[in-house]
């Protein structure tokens, strides 16, 4: 679905026309809340900013390493790219959690709005992003359905930022190899820019290694009443997998190198296209467009169920944003937003289970298990107002409607059987496809909010808001045992925020919230998909920048969050649901610090802290994963010249973790992490 994000909602000043018109080559400072001309300080929402500095120093191999730097954001490294979310919220796991999160690229989601996955952000290019800005909480009403717990947005460098000509290369343990290279040109009349990124990585684990690459392409043709910009972008990822490791305590010992599963793979595909055009209607208005059009196609092997059957999945969608914009007293705004899709799931298991239980290897068949298509249409209106109250004091109101409908068709036997259409012993099989079916979901979201300056430096802001998510396809129509139909409701997360701010050499961001969380999409110890679940969250975060002295920074981040079930369920895998108890994989505490140095004759250094605090394995809050803290060390400098060598040494003290821990059907499972790892990279940026 389209969310006009920053980019295309400008706001824009109230200056005359021809002294305010955009360029699509230089585009300015954006973030993800709701107009592409103010930045965190004009708005209501906590959104954090790394900069195009911090992601070229973090040097990140997983995004997991750069979005540690954002308050309350836990990205959950699995194998390889792998990696499950959370932001303001447990990490959530099952077929749509991915749901609770807004992926952008440069303001445009870049998966249909039933259609997520929980690795996709594998798919964007975090390493050679102009910017990456996080909206922590629900979205503005400009953001609609999948903005539930946040809104990531990247944000590719604009042809006329720097470098114009870039080339590096780096090596590092486990025959990790990563290349990268930048060309661009804006002194042109048409400006352009191409990215590219490739790597080649093993592991300390057996048989685990991933090759990818990705590649952004812009070009942008300014004129003198807006003009546009087209941006490109594909990416690719041919990964060999390890699970899990298993037993108690398994990530601290030899076991840590362990494959239980060394057939496993996860190949993906995406390629995205979006035009982006603005012009200015007068002195105070102006429209925004954006069409495009997208594609991802997965296929892996599902080596944590019995049977271990390969899946497909993969979608293309058509949509476009429209967003009108009027300056005045009332600052008002006001979109239109259409989207058309397609999805496909294909679920085959090549041989009989013969080495489970006689009941798993009745209910698990081998041959078709899923083979399905779904059409989507998603239709959006949306508008927001900003009215200054005083010289101090601004007033922000928006709405969202939102319609999402299902066209589903199933290619397979209908029911719980076989391929071939007979039944399965013990009284039906696992897996269980639905009848053709059309479904359809309408929801609403609102915020209304205020940012007040109390003098030159502090501020204060606060806002309550309301944010949905519709069930996704998989959770409709990938039902198992006696489920025909899964009658889900939206998601729905309603809260309040606060927040207090400081600008100058110490900046320092402070917010607090309290969310109430209704229709969580569960399965139960049934099998069935149920929207029944409650759940309550909150907690406080802090953001602080300090420059301190002469080419001395200090910064860090910091969350504390109590996230607890606000209902009882027995939900599958044989666990139990109590209201009050805490959420399982969310931890109380989270945080960084970094103290770095710039000096004109040694470089630049950095060493960074990192914190995971301790958290619940499993629902009944039995079993726990204490947490663990990281050090890390960056350095680079320049040769003189074009040249410039870094060297990045990860888990300084060789610290033995996990990435994250899991407590299944009474089994300790873990994904371990790296030791001590030392990366060395070389780059060339020629003088123009």
């Amino acid at each position: 679905m389209l969310r006009p994000a920053s980019l295309l909602i400008a706001g824009l000043a109230a200056a005359p026309a021809a002294a305010q018109t955009p360029d699509p080559a230089t585009l300015d400072r954006i973030t993800v809340s709701a107009r592409r001309d103010s930045v965190a300080s004009e708005r209501p929402e906590a959104v954090s900013l790394l900069a195009a500095e911090a992601v070229a120093r973090v040097a990140a191999t997983h995004a997991s390493e750069l979005l540690a730097r954002v308050p309350g954001a836990w990205i959950s490294r699995g194998s390889g790219q792998e990696q499950l979310t959370a932001i303001r919220s447990p990490v959530l796991t099952g077929t749509g959690a991915c749901g609770a999160f807004l992926f952008l690229e440069d303001g445009v989601p870049i998966r249909p709005a039933g259609f997520c996955n929980v690795n996709q952000l594998f798919e964007l290019n975090t390493e050679q992003a102009g910017a990456v800005e996080v909206l922590r909480g629900p979205g503005a009403a400009v953001h609609g359905s999948n903005a539930l717990h946040g809104v990531v947005n990247v944000r590719p460098r604009a042809p006329a930022e720097t470098p114009a000509r870039a080339f590096s290369v780096e090596a590092g343990p486990a025959r990790h190899r990563r290349g990268q290279f930048t060309l661009a040109d804006a002194d042109g009349a048409a400006h352009w820019r191409i990215d590219g990124y490739g790597v080649s990585a093993g592991s300390f684990r057996a048989d685990e290694g991933f090759d990818q690459q990705k590649l952004s392409v812009q070009l942008a043709v300014p004129d003198s009443s807006g003009g546009w910009r087209w941006l490109l972008s594909a990416a690719n990822l041919n990964q060999e997998t390890a699970g899990f490791v298993t037993g108690e305590g398994a990530y601290r010992d030899a076991r840590r190198r362990r494959n239980e599963n060394p057939e496993a793979f996860r190949d993906g595909r995406a390629v995205r296209l979006q035009g982006r055009a603005e012009w200015w209607l007068g002195d105070d208005a102006s429209f925004a467009f954006v069409p495009y059009a997208r594609r991802d196609d997965l296929r892996f092997i599902q080596h944590f169920t019995p049977g271990k059957p390969l899946e497909r999945t993969g979608s293309r969608s058509l949509g476009a944003q429209a967003m009108w914009r009027h300056d005045g007293a009332w600052r008002r705004q006001w979109g239109v937003d259409v989207e058309f899709a397609r999805g496909e799931v294909w679920q085959f298991q090549p041989r009989a289970l013969t080495d489970s239980t006689p009941l798993q290897n009745a209910i698990r068949p081998a041959g078709v298990h899923y083979d399905y298509a779904v059409d989507a249409t998603n239709l959006a209106l949306f508008g927001e107002v900003e009215r200054a109250l005083s010289a101090r004091a601004t007033l922000f109101a928006g709405a969202r409607a939102e319609r999402l409908r299902y066209r589903y068709d199933n290619r397979a036997a209908d029911g719980n059987l076989r391929a071939d259409g007979t039944p399965c012993g013990f009284g039906g099989c696992l897996y269980n496809r639905p009848a053709d079916r059309d479904d359809a979901f309408g929801n609403l979201s609102a915020q209304l909010g205020l940012r007040h300056a109390l003098d030159a430096r502090w501020s204060a802001s606060g806002r309550v808001a309301r944010a949905f998510r519709f069930p996704q396809a998989a959770e409709l129509y990938r039902l198992q045992r006696g489920q025909d139909v899964a009658d889900l409701r939206a998601e729905t997360l309603d809260g309040v925020e606060l927040g207090l701010h400081r600008a100058g050499a110490f900046a320092l961001d402070l917010s607090a919230y309290a969310y109430a969380k209704r229709n969580v999409i569960l399965r139960d110890a049934q099998g069935f998909n149920l929207s029944d679940g409650r759940t309550r969250h909150r907690g406080i975060e802090a953001d602080w920048r300090w420059a301190f002295a002469d080419g001395w920074r200090l910064a860090g981040n910091a969350a504390y969050a109590v996230q607890r079930y606000a209902f009882d369920r027995a939900i599958a895998g044989g666990e139990t649901i109590v209201r009050g108890n805490e959420v399982d994989t969310a931890p109380r505490t989270l945080g960084g610090l970094r103290l770095g140095h710039d000096h004109a004759r040694f470089g630049d250094v950095e060493l960074e802290w990192q914190h995971l605090g301790g958290y619940w394995l499993d629902a009944a809050n039995t079993q726990r994963y204490g947490g663990h803290d990281l050090l890390h060390l960056r350095w680079s400098r320049g040769l003189g010249g074009a040249w410039r060598v870094s060297l990045r040494a990860m888990n300084l003290t060789d610290r033995r973790y996990a990435e994250r821990a899991d407590l299944a059907f009474g089994q300790f499972r873990y994904f371990p992490g790296a030791g001590r790892s030392l990366f060395a990279a070389v780059e060339y940026r020629p003088a123009l």
